[in-house]
């Protein structure tokens, strides 16, 4: 993966044709690599299940994160009510004070997570911290006087703070662990050491965390910290963590409770001592158990699990193991709400799932109890005060939302114009809104398209437990026929390995084809999407991963892609490049696309998919100007389980010229002959001489060649243009609301090489929850005329593999010498072969 820019909060206002310009990532003062992981793993999200929880002190009741909001509800009850609802903001992990008067907990309003005390008694709210961090899991030290918490504060990093608790706030805040930077290198994580996930002793005189000190993997192991001696901290367990440990000494000080997925491929409860005895699991299961706290008398534990896909909320005898839900059967809202109900029809009002967006009157996100929620991952400051959370409707849905105004928004896939309404929702009112989705397809005389994901993460650590079956559902919603879910690894887990089967899985049909992949991971040599395996996922899933047992970069790509294609998969380059490549000026260049492309290893590319898709394009362009023929692929990289999600899944999508054809084999045929286009919305078709991308033109019917082409987006459009080999030949004037052209010309037939169609804007568009809208067909390709020389592109791959060979000649890593060696001897190869074509020397 790579890191990049990201989403946005609709402000519904706002003109359907108007693109944004400051889209930014979610929590940006974080500095931080890869913000779909830590935000995911470590934030708190909006769900409409539990989140996260604390025992009031008699340990009757618990207080705990649902919605946004905080809630009270006793143990047996099936009643909650609601402690906290702020305009526009968000509330979770509530820690509740000894004495039982007081919660502290965090508060997101879309800029900054800051700390925040409910005195229970009155209701009164109080700001515990105001400098625009991001501030979470506060815990209130046994004698009621300190408080302890993570906070971003002065550096961007996750760090322990610590501070004075009274009536009057904080008092003497400052870090607790002191801020150090790891000598070893670290891809998934920050180079400056992180320490989180605190709790108290009994006693009030330790504090334990987490923290990652020279750890190259995971989130690092678990210590201990005197409160009042930095300096006096020890490891108490080497245990490769995913941010969410939290690990927490029972009220007896004899047992440490925390999450862990040691050896399995989800997280449950385990133990070990203050001593950092060997660990041994408390509970069992293929879901989650976590946030786990520690009742006031030692005898029960209560956490979060996602073992019915959503979040729920269960307190379990540490003795025995009998286990209570605790369930809001019944709501006490703090506000006066209304039902709403929605019916979603297509054009022939037939009833169809879709994406919905509800912004009720107080600011927030509203959603139907069990649905998922999903949060984007970025958004535009100047316009929007939180990014868009939205929820998958099956076609009819009923939810409650604060009474008053409330802005409903709609989307189902490409083909499908944006549908908003705002309505006015009365106390007590049931409201039923019919939504009818206006059709705006492509002419059927340009074919018959299938539209697929080629790269989805049906489970990766996230706060759900997706099925195949709901990651169906998903795709229905988004209008989607096909789903690729590439099986990987998330450091030492593979989520998904359990579901690898060669065939469809049976939770296809109604439209929707689940097919169970691989993505292959080295972060060095870049990630591989391995399509239509025959037979088994090729293991250990990654190479590369330095300071581990597997820091060889052998395998390198190009032995991978043999595997793969042993068992007739189709390879391609995923999410490839974020920034323009100016090989000699880069800080390390390691990818080794040219030279599996050179050696004849790569079936297709995510040009549209988690990078950048101009600066992707810009080197598949000189590629396709050497000759190669590689089709343009299309994935999102959806993480399917998660709350925060870098999707939907769908977002960036494929589009499959198959004459009808539903099945794998015609999916993998017209993605191998690239009868393609990829798109995160705008749809194109395109015609030259008769042909269609993917094929050639090899005797032209007249002295020129005419072209037809067509674009229907649901936003508007800055720019439509034909490409020819690399340059743009033709812009077509968009007008109106810039939503739908057809056209029809001539280019000159005197040129050969590629040609293809290509829309996009300059900044980014609310509609589209990407980092602008952007779509590509595959090339037509050109066997009249002469080609340009391509002399200038080889020489530029001429110079990335001398980056490439050199830093694969330093390392130090290789089991063997003979890996070595192979490995210099297959990238020389390539490198001479660009070479050739430039008129330079080979090596």
């Amino acid at each position: 993966m790579i890191v990049r820019r990201c989403a946005l909060f609709i402000l519904f206002s706002l003109a359907a044709n108007s693109a944004q310009a400051g889209r930014e990532p979610v929590l940006k003062q974080v500095d931080l690599p890869h913000t779909y992981y830590w935000r995911e793993l470590y934030i708190p999200q909006l769900t409409t299940g539990p989140s996260s929880l604390a025992f009031t002190p008699d340990g009757k009741a618990l207080i705990y994160s649902m919605g946004g909001s905080l809630w009270r509800q006793a143990i047996g009850s099936d009643e909650a009510i609601e402690l906290t609802h702020s305009t526009g903001a968000y509330d979770y992990q509530p820690d509740v004070a000894p004495d039982g008067q007081t919660v502290v907990f965090s508060r997101y309003a879309g800029d900054a997570i800051e700390l925040w005390r409910l005195d229970l008694k009155t209701g009164r709210e109080q700001a515990l911290t105001t400098g625009g961090a991001v501030n979470v899991e506060p815990r209130v030290s046994p004698d009621g006087k300190r408080i302890v918490w993570v906070s971003t504060q002065g550096s961007g990093h996750f760090n322990l703070f610590i501070a004075n608790l009274g009536a009057a706030g904080l008092q003497n805040a400052q870090p607790l662990i002191a801020e150090r930077q790891s000598k070893i290198s670290r891809y998934y994580y920050s180079s400056w050491d992180h320490s989180l996930n605190p709790s108290w002793s009994p006693d009030g005189k330790r504090v334990l965390y987490v923290s990652n000190a020279e750890i190259a993997w995971g989130t690092g192991d678990i210590w201990s910290v005197a409160a009042d001696d930095p300096n006096d901290r020890h490891r108490v367990l080497s245990e490769e963590t995913s941010w969410d440990a939290r690990p927490e000494t029972s009220p007896d000080g004899k047992l440490v409770l925390f999450t862990s997925y040691h050896g399995r491929q989800w997280r449950q409860l385990w133990v070990t001592t203050p001593e950092g005895s060997a660990p041994l699991p408390l509970t069992f299961g293929e879901f989650d158990r976590s946030n786990a706290r520690w009742s006031p008398d030692g005898k029960r534990i209560a956490y979060v699990s996602n073992e019915r896909g959503n979040t729920s909320l269960f307190v379990r005898d540490v003795a025995g193991g009998a286990t209570t839900a605790v369930t809001a059967k019944s709501r006490r809202y703090r506000s006066a709400e209304g039902h709403l109900t929605l019916d979603i029809r297509d054009e022939q009002g037939r009833g169809v799932p879709a994406r919905v967006v509800v912004l009720a009157s107080d600011g927030r996100a509203a959603a139907p109890e069990d649905s998922w929620i999903h949060a984007d991952d970025g958004f535009d400051r100047a316009i929007q005060k939180s990014e868009t959370h939205y929820f998958h409707c099956p076609s009819v849905c009923t939810l409650d939302a604060p009474a008053g105004d409330t802005t409903i928004w709609v989307q189902r896939g490409f083909r499908y114009l944006p549908w908003r309404q705002k309505i006015s929702l009365a106390s007590g009112s049931e409201r039923n809104i019919a939504v009818n989705l206006q059709r705006n397809d492509l002419p059927a005389d340009f074919g018959s398209w299938r539209g697929a994901d080629l790269h989805v993460h049906m489970n990766y650590g996230g706060h759900y437990r997706n099925t195949p079956e709901n990651l169906a559902r998903q795709a229905r919603a988004e209008d989607l026929d096909a789903v690729y879910n590439l099986i990987v690894n998330k450091e030492e887990r593979v989520p998904d390995v359990d579901y690898f089967r060669a065939d469809p899985d049976p939770a296809s049909g109604d439209g929707v084809l689940i097919m169970h992949s691989q993505e292959f991971h080295t972060s060095y040599w870049g990630h591989l999407g391995l399509l239509n395996l025959s037979d088994h996922l090729l293991t250990p899933d990654f190479s590369a991963y330095q300071h581990t047992a597997l820091a060889s970069p052998w395998p390198h790509n190009g032995v991978v892609a043999d595997l793969a294609h042993a068992q007739g998969a189709l390879v391609g380059y995923v999410h490839p490049f974020d920034w323009d490549i100016d090989p000699p000026k880069e800080k390390s260049l390691t990818n080794e696309l040219p030279a599996d492309v050179a050696n004849g290893k790569v079936d297709y590319m995510e040009i549209v998919g988690f990078s950048d898709h101009k600066s992707t394009a810009q080197v598949w362009y000189r590629l396709l100007n050497l000759g190669f023929r590689i089709p343009a692929g299309a994935g999102t990289d959806a993480m399917a389980n998660y709350a925060s999600l870098r999707g939907p899944v769908g977002m960036n999508r494929v589009f499959l010229e198959t004459g009808g054809d539903r099945s794998p084999a015609a999916l993998k045929a017209a993605l191998k002959q690239g009868r393609t286009f990829a798109s995160n919305g705008p749809l194109l078709g395109f015609e030259l001489d008769g042909k269609r991308p993917g094929d050639t033109v090899t005797k032209p019917t007249s002295r020129t060649l005419p072209y037809r082409v067509a674009m229907r987006s649901p936003v508007a459009l800055d720019h439509l243009e034909l490409v020819q080999n690399g340059k743009v030949l033709k812009t077509f004037s968009l007008t109106g609301d810039r939503r739908r052209l057809d056209a029809s010309g001539e280019i000159p037939k005197d040129v050969g090489g590629w040609v293809l169609l290509r829309a996009w804007n300059d900044e980014a568009d609310p509609e589209v929850l990407d980092i602008y809208p952007y779509a590509t067909t595959s090339p037509i390709y050109l066997a009249v005329g002469g080609a340009p020389p391509a002399t200038n592109d080889a020489a530029y791959f001429v110079t990335w593999l001398d980056r490439v060979i050199d830093d694969a000649a330093n390392r130090s890593d290789y089991r063997t010498a003979d890996e070595r060696e192979a490995t210099l001897a297959y990238l020389r190869k390539a490198r001479d072969y660009y070479a050739r074509r430039a008129g330079q020397r080979s090596q």
